[in-house]
C-alpha cells in the first residue's frame, strides 16, 4: 500500500531506504536511550513501505536513514541470518566460523617464567658460574626464546595455521621442561655442592652442561615458538569487519597480557620460593606440570576456535614483489594508482587475505603491479603482482624503523632478571628471621602489571577518550612512546639505589645494610612500562601486519626481546672487559654507572622513536560496501542515541532534519 512521504523531499530519491524505529516513552525512565527498540524495515524505490506504517505520536519518533546503496537490504538480511564472521576466518571444519561459539585461550607461563626467574641463581649458585657468566647465559637463553618467535610465526603464517603451531611448540616446550627437571634432579647431572672451609667448588662437567643446556633451549624453542602464534590466535577470534568485536579485540592484548602475568606471579613467589626453601628439583617439577596444564587447557577448546586460512609462504611472496619491479625497473609508475593491477573479485589474491588500498610510499615497488601488454600475463605471479601483494610489503618495511626503535626497550627490561636481581642479592634480604629471595621481587613487576592493566583500560583510556575523543584515548604508538619513558626512569631509580647501596656497604664493611625493598620503585616502574609499551606494541604489531602475516608481525615483535637480550649481554661483557663496572664482587664495582649508561641508551632510542613514530603511515584494508555500511550505522546508532538524550521529548521533525544532514555523508556507500 503506497503512502505519502513521510519526510518532504524524500519522494524522488529512488533508493532502497532503511526505517529505524525509535520507541520512546516519557513515562518511568529517566535516561531516554534505556528504552531504544530498533527494528528495521524496507522501502521499494517508490518510497512504498513494505510493511505496517508507524504513526507519528508524542514522543515517537521516525527516522529515515538513505543507504545508496541497490538492494542492501538483502545482504544486510542475509548477514543476519547467517551470523557468521566475515574477516575469511572458519571454523574446525573449515566452514565460516559462527559468532556466538568461540573463544580465546592464554595459557599459563608459569613453567617458562618459574625457570627464567631464577636461572641466574641457579647456574652461578649450583654450577657454579661467575656472576658475568651466569647473566650472560641466561639473557642468551631468553634471545633464542624469542628468536625463535620468527620460526614458529613463519610455519603457522605459511604452512600449518596458527592452531598447528601452537600445538606442535607447546609439546617440544613440554619436553625441554622434563629434560630440564633431570637435570637438576638426577645427582649425576650436576656438580656436587660446594664444601664448607674449601675456597674452590667442583665445576660441572662437559657432559652435564650440555644436557643443562639441551634442555634450556628446547623449552627456549618450544615456547619462543608459540607465542606470537597464540597472540595473533588470539586476536583471530575476533571478527576485523564487525564493529562490536572489533570493539572488543581493542582490549584483547592487555587481558591477554595481564592473564599472562598471573602465571608469572605464581612462579615469581611459590615457584622461586620452593626453589630456594625447599629444592631446585620441586620446583622444576611443577613448571613441568604447568607445561603440561597447558597443553591440556589449549585441547579443550579446539571445536570452539576459529581459524585463519594461511596464504602461503611469506617470503616468497616478498621476493615476487621486488622480482616484479626489479624487472619493469625502467618502466613509468602511472600517476592513478587506480590503473595498478588488482584482482576484480571481492576478496584478495593472497587466501586468508582482505584487499590493502594503495598508499604513495615506496613507489618502486609500484612497477610490481603495473601491467605492461607486451610482456606481462596475470599468471605471471613472478612478472607481476596486484596492488594487495605490493602493499603487503610496504606495510611490513614501514614497520621496520619502529621495531628497531623496540630492540632497546628489551634491553632495559632484561635487566630484571639479571643485574636487579645480582643487585638485590647485594642487601639487606632479611624481614625478622625470613630472608626474601632476590628473584621473588620481580613480583612487584608483575604485581605492576595486573594493577595498572585494568586501571589503563578502566580508567585512563575513558579519560583521554574524553580528551582526544579517540575510541582507544591515545594511539598504540603514544602507548609504546610512554612506556619508552616510563622505563627509562626505572633505570634512573636502579642507578640511585645503587650509589645508596654502595654507600651503605662502605659504612658497615662489606655488610649490606640498605633494605631490598629499595628496589621496589624501579621494579614497579618496569612492569607499568610493561602496560604501555609491550601491550601497544603487541596490539600496533597485530594492528598494521597484513592478514596473512600476522604470525610474522607478532614474531617480528618478539624478535626484538631477543636482539635487546643480546645487545644486553654484549654490553655486559664489554663493559666488564673496558670498564670493570661489573665484577665478580658487586661490591668493588659500579654498577650505578652502567645504570647511567642505560638512561643515556635509552634517551637517544626514545629520540629516533619519536622521529619515526610521527612520520608513520598506518596500514588501510579496502573493506566491501556492505562491512563499510554497517560500521557507519554503528555510529550513526551512537550520534543519535546522543541527539535523543539531548532532547528527549521533541516531537517535531526538526530533530529528524538534523540527523538526515548529519548523515548525509554515507549516501555515496
Amino acid at each position: 500500500m503506497a503512502t505519502a512521504p513521510l519526510i518532504p523531499g524524500l519522494e524522488d530519491d529512488a533508493v532502497y531506504q532503511c526505517l529505524l524505529r525509535v520507541s520512546l516513552s516519557s513515562h518511568g525512565q529517566s535516561r531516554a536511550w534505556r528504552n531504544l527498540v530498533f527494528s528495521t524495515k524496507f522501502y521499494d524505490d517508490r518510497s512504498n513501505f513494505l510493511g505496517d506504517g508507524i504513526p507519528l505520536g508524542n514522543h515517537v519518533g521516525l527516522i529515515l536513514v538513505s543507504c545508496g546503496m541497490d538492494k542492501i537490504h538483502e545482504e544486510l538480511e542475509q548477514e543476519q541470518q547467517d551470523a557468521t564472521t566475515r574477516d575469511g576466518t572458519v571454523d574446525w571444519f573449515g566452514k565460516p566460523a559462527a559468532k556466538g561459539s568461540t573463544g580465546t585461550q592464554t595459557f599459563a607461563s608459569v613453567g617458562f617464567c618459574g625457570v627464567w626467574t631464577n636461572l641466574v641463581l641457579y647456574l652461578s649458585r649450583v654450577l657454579h658460574e661467575r656472576n658475568s657468566e651466569a647473566a650472560n647465559a641466561v639473557t642468551n637463553w631468553v634471545g633464542t626464546s624469542y628468536l625463535s618467535s620468527l620460526l614458529g610465526g613463519f610455519l603457522a603464517d605459511a604452512y600449518w595455521g596458527k592452531y598447528r603451531t601452537n600445538l606442535i611448540f607447546l609439546t617440544i616446550y613440554l619436553l625441554g621442561m622434563v629434560v630440564l627437571t633431570l637435570t637438576v634432579t638426577l645427582p649425576s647431572l650436576k656438580p656436587s655442592p660446594c664444601k664448607m672451609n674449601v675456597s674452590t667448588c667442583s665445576v660441572s662437567t662437559l657432559e652435564q652442561k650440555a644436557l643443562l643446556y639441551l634442555g634450556l633451549y628446547t623449552v627456549a624453542v618450544g615456547y619462543g615458538g608459540y607465542q606470537p602464534c597464540i597472540s595473533s590466535f588470539g586476536g583471530d577470534q575476533f571478527d576485523k569487519e564487525d564493529p562490536l568485536e572489533q570493539k572488543q579485540a581493542a582490549t584483547f592484548f592487555s587481558w591477554y597480557y595481564m592473564s599472562m602475568m598471573v602465571g608469572a606471579i605464581i612462579s615469581a613467589t611459590l615457584i622461586v620460593y620452593v626453589e630456594d626453601s625447599v629444592s631446585w628439583s620441586c620446583g622444576f617439577a611443577i613448571s613441568t606440570a604447568a607445561a603440561a596444564a597447558s597443553i591440556i587447557i589449549f585441547l579443550i577448546g579446539t571445536r570452539l576456535y576459529r581459524h585463519q586460512k594461511t596464504g602461503g609462504n611469506p617470503l616468497t611472496r616478498v621476493v615476487k614483489v621486488f622480482t616484479a619491479a626489479a624487472f619493469k625497473l625502467y618502466v613509468e609508475v602511472p600517476s592513478d594508482s587506480s590503473q595498478l593491477y588488482e584482482v576484480d573479485s571481492a576478496v584478495s589474491a593472497i587466501q586468508g587475505s582482505r584487499k590493502i588500498q594503495h598508499t604513495p610510499n615506496f613507489r618502486f615497488l609500484d612497477k610490481a603491479a603495473v601491467k605492461l601488454d607486451t610482456h606481462d600475463d596475470i599468471n605471471i605471479s613472478w612478472r607481476l603482482c596486484t596492488v594487495t601483494q605490493v602493499e603487503e610489503v610496504k606495510s611490513m618495511m614501514r614497520l621496520l624503523p619502529i621495531w628497531s626503535t623496540t630492540i632497546i626497550f628489551s634491553t632495559l627490561y632484561t635487566q630484571v632478571s639479571t643485574l636487579f636481581v645480582e643487585q638485590g642479592a647485594g642487601m639487606n634480604t632479611l624481614v625478622g628471621n625470613f630472608k626474601i629471595p632476590p628473584g621473588s621481587l620481580s613480583t612487584f613487576c608483575t604485581l605492576s602489571v595486573i594493577i595498572c592493566s585494568p586501571a589503563y583500560e578502566w580508567l585512563l583510556v575513558p579519560a583521554a577518550r574524553k580528551l582526544t575523543g579517540k575510541e582507544r584515548g591515545i594511539t598504540n604508538l603514544q602507548r609504546m612512546g610512554t612506556g619508552k619513558v616510563v622505563v627509562t626512569t626505572a633505570m634512573v631509580c636502579a642507578a640511585v639505589v645503587e650509589i645508596f647501596r654502595l654507600k651503605s656497604v662502605a659504612r658497615t664493611n662489606s655488610a649490606p645494610l640498605l633494605s631490598v625493598f629499595w628496589q621496589l620503585p624501579q621494579y614497579f616502574l618496569v612492569g607499568l612500562s610493561e602496560v604501555f609499551a609491550y601491550i601497544g606494541q603487541l596490539d600496533f604489531f597485530y594492528e598494521q601486519s597484513p592478514d596473512a602475516m600476522r604470525g610474522v608481525g607478532l614474531a617480528l615483535s618478539q624478535c626484538s626481546f631477543a636482539l635487546g637480550n643480546y645487545l644486553s649481554s654484549l654490553q655486559v661483557v664489554l663493559v666488564t672487559k673496558v670498564t670493570g663496572w661489573l665484577p665478580d664482587d658487586l661490591n668493588r664495582g659500579n654498577l650505578d654507572y652502567y645504570f647511567w649508561f642505560l638512561t643515556i641508551l635509552s634517551f637517544v632510542n626514545l629520540a629516533f622513536y619519536l622521529f619515526c613514530s610521527l612520520r608513520y603511515k598506518p596500514i588501510q584494508i579496502n573493506h566491501d560496501d556492505s562491512v563499510s555500511l554497517r560500521a557507519s550505522y554503528a555510529q550513526l546508532d551512537l550520534d543519535l542515541e546522543d541527539m535523543i538524550v539531548e532532547r528527549y521529548a521533541s516531537d517535531d521533525l526538526n530533530l529528524i532534519e538534523h540527523f538526515l544532514q548529519k548523515i548525509e555523508s554515507t549516501k555515496h556507500l
